[in-house]
């Protein structure tokens, strides 16, 4: 756990979103836990709007958690694949019960103040 070592947490929580918070994160595990391990070219073309950059340091850091497995096959070139682990897949009913409040949000919430704004 090495970016989460020196830091302290008030509660188990918080730690939770220190592992899956972020822009990207849910979305890399989200594809993993649904479509299987990918390579990371893969992942890229499934996430639009994450660069490169961005990407890499993701991967790293759910890697260094424990929540990634990277799978790096001795060929010329290189092939790495990504998936998720054991603690990695415990992780996918939370990822598919924020999913789901989402889609409820926006279709009881979200639609009806479009709703309201353009009626005016």
């Amino acid at each position: 756990m090495g970016h989460l070592c020196n830091k302290n947490f008030n509660c188990e929580k918080e730690l939770t979103l220190s592992i899956i918070g972020g822009k990207w994160k849910m979305v890399i595990m989200w594809h993993l836990g649904r479509e299987g391990t990918k390579r990371f070219g893969e992942l890229k073309s499934m996430i639009p709007g994450i660069t490169h950059r961005m990407l890499v340091s993701q991967l790293r850091e759910l890697e260094e958690d424990l929540i990634i497995h990277r799978e790096v096959y001795p060929v010329v070139p290189p092939k790495v694949e990504y998936s998720l682990t054991k603690r990695g897949e415990s992780l996918l009913p939370i990822l598919e019960a924020m999913y789901d409040w989402g889609k409820d949000y926006m279709e009881t919430v979200l639609i009806k103040q479009k709703e309201k704004t353009t009626s005016l």
